[in-house]
């Protein structure tokens, strides 16, 4: 491949991280649950809908998103993301009554967040079949940083702006970043391998990713329950601290300007758990990855379970997020592995449902248990059983069998 052709395939990864930086403000949906709440008398469990549905949407749309992508390209996908994302936002800044902001941060938003982030995934791994792993990671991680960015400039603006403002300005700004990443989101010819990469030998543990399943074959098999559940079970641990996040710190005794650093450091944690265990899963496999991460996220959520100490919140946080941002990282590596990159948009976007359902079972458990016990303790230790369920899964789960003879068929 020519200098060009590989300054090129960087320039995929710019793109994909302009659309995922854009697409991560979701995950710093908190910094406006007070200033909500305060204006309309909404309670928790209201404020906690809007980022479920959002999360709903975002992993239906997927789905969508993905089957489309497959058969249009990636760069209208993208496109109406972008629209969806800003629009989102835009119309939120109207909001005056809960309804409303369902529809458009919940709705429209989560749709525009399903579209945009279905195209730089299946794009990377085209491109990067030699360092799939770190490359999806270095993708996902913008999504990971988004809310890190968001943290430092959500406040001022807030301050300044006014919540109204806030949404309206931050949707023009997303459109656009997200309208330049479109242009820089593009397939690789066909053909395409990189410059002095030799495909793996067919070995009977390779063989298996010779074949692309189509999504009425992956379904069938017996990794794709194992790993859907492995996936919603394991996310919602994440999800439901990142969907409480601000509340929770102030709850344990964090002034607000503390709680607000925790968004930025589980930010960090979020997208460098994408990138390094991306990496990670490249040298000692996807599944090694996943389980030893799955179960650090146990041990983590049963300790913020038990402590009240601020320092060690701080450290434990930072490692629930970490691993909560390997499970966005290499998931998708993993059904690429398993089942081939043709088909990879609707196929992982039928596994990324499992992200889908995860947003509607952490935020829920969280809003249930804060209502009824006024503490996060019993939330935290129902994500750390879940999260070992979802170890479980992720132990039974295999690659594939061969299916050479399928392929050359």
């Amino acid at each position: 491949m020519s200098a060009e052709g590989y300054i090129n395939r960087w320039w995929r990864v710019v793109g994909a991280l302009l659309m995922n930086l854009s697409l991560g403000s979701l995950y710093a949906w908190s910094i406006f649950v007070a200033p909500l709440e305060k204006e309309f008398g909404w309670t928790r469990a209201d404020t906690s809908w809007i980022f479920t549905i959002a999360v709903f949407v975002f992993g239906m749309s997927f789905v969508i998103a993905g089957r489309l992508q497959d058969k249009l390209g990636p760069f209208k996908i993208s496109v109406i993301g972008s629209i969806g994302l800003s629009l989102g936002f835009i119309l939120a800044s109207f909001t005056n009554s809960l309804p409303w902001i369902f529809f458009t941060f919940g709705g429209v938003m989560g749709f525009g967040n399903g579209f945009g982030y279905a195209t730089p995934i299946p794009v990377l791994s085209k491109w990067f079949p030699d360092r799939r792993g770190l490359a999806v990671g270095l993708a996902v991680a913008g999504y990971g940083g988004g809310s890190a960015i968001l943290a430092f400039i959500g406040p001022p603006m807030l301050t300044g702006l006014g919540w109204r403002g806030t949404f309206l300005w931050l949707g023009i700004g997303f459109f656009a970043a997200t309208i330049i990443a479109a242009f820089l989101l593009k397939n690789p010819p066909a053909g395409y391998k990189p410059e002095g990469w030799v495909p793996p030998p067919a070995t009977a543990k390779v063989a298996a990713t010779t074949y692309d399943y189509p999504p009425s074959e992956m379904v069938k098999t017996p990794q794709f329950p194992l790993m859907w559940l492995g996936y919603c079970l394991g996310a919602a641990a994440g999800l439901m601290t990142i969907s409480q996040l601000i509340p929770y710190g102030r709850s344990v005794g964090m002034p607000a300007t503390a709680a607000v650093l925790t968004l930025v450091l589980g930010a960090v944690g979020n997208a460098g758990g994408r990138i390094f265990s991306g990496w990670l899963s490249d040298a000692m496999g996807r599944l090694q990855t996943l389980r030893l991460m799955i179960l650090i996220s146990a041990v983590a959520m049963f300790a913020l379970g038990s402590t009240s100490n601020i320092g060690i919140i701080y450290v434990v946080l930072f490692i629930a997020y970490y691993c909560y941002g390997t499970l966005l990282s290499v998931f998708p590596s993993t059904t690429a592995d398993f089942f081939g990159t043709k088909n990879l948009g609707v196929n992982y976007g039928w596994v990324f449902t499992a992200w889908g359902v995860a947003g509607i079972v952490g935020p829920m458990i969280a809003g249930y248990m804060f209502r009824t016990y006024k503490s996060y303790t019993g939330a935290f230790y129902t994500a750390g059983i879940l999260a070992v369920i979802s170890l479980v899964c992720m132990l039974i789960a295999k690659r594939p069998e061969p299916v050479t003879a399928k392929a050359t068929a």
